[in-house]
């Protein structure tokens, strides 16, 4: 994982034939990278799953020590997504998964990039606990969250106003005891 990916190229409509799913590598981000993640953000069909903030934010955000920006690459070297991690300077090792995003769903990156990020956070930043919020509605996210071996510890009705409407999240985690009962990937 400590192998560094040079370049930015993004590649937001991948074409599944064309995709090789069996890697993904996790590289720090930079400014430069800013474009690429506001992009990914406001891509029309993830509105009602991803979050959304302003590229000032971001920029805010990037600056704090107890937030992590990750590219997410693929084999070939391509950016495919990101990732925001906050919580990392707390000393109760628990680490939010503020936002991960992969350019084309379907494809099974998902997987593969949800586990780059969880061997980042438990073997690199040795979190205790990871954990996320999810709209109840992102069955897709679900089902990856799950397969990996995220547990649901709550649910947090209508908590987000979005469209005119209220939403429901779903809070999920994985302790580092159970990341690591995981048969080897």
């Amino acid at each position: 994982m400590g192998s560094r990916v040079e370049g930015h190229r993004c590649n937001m409509n991948i074409d599944p034939k064309n995709f090789d799913s069996s890697q993904a590598v996790l590289r720090s981000a930079t400014e430069q990278d800013l474009a690429t993640i506001l992009a990914l953000e406001r891509t029309p069909a993830f509105h009602t799953m991803v979050g959304t903030w302003p590229e000032q934010e971001h920029r805010r955000a990037m600056r704090d020590p107890d937030v992590q920006y990750r590219m997410i690459v693929n084999a070939t070297g391509t950016t495919v997504g990101f990732a925001i991690l906050r919580g990392i300077a707390s000393p109760h090792r628990n680490i939010e998964l503020k936002r991960v995003v992969i350019g084309s769903p379907g494809t099974g990156l998902g997987q593969r990039a949800l586990r780059a990020i969880m061997d980042h956070v438990f073997q690199s930043l040795s979190a205790h606990r990871l954990w996320l919020d999810v709209f109840e509605t992102n069955a897709r996210a679900l089902h990856v969250y799950r397969k990996a071996g995220f547990q649901q510890e709550g649910v947090l009705r209508e908590a987000i106003y979005r469209d005119g409407e209220f939403h429901t999240l779903l809070l999920l985690s994985i302790l580092d005891r159970e990341y690591l009962s995981q048969p080897a990937q």
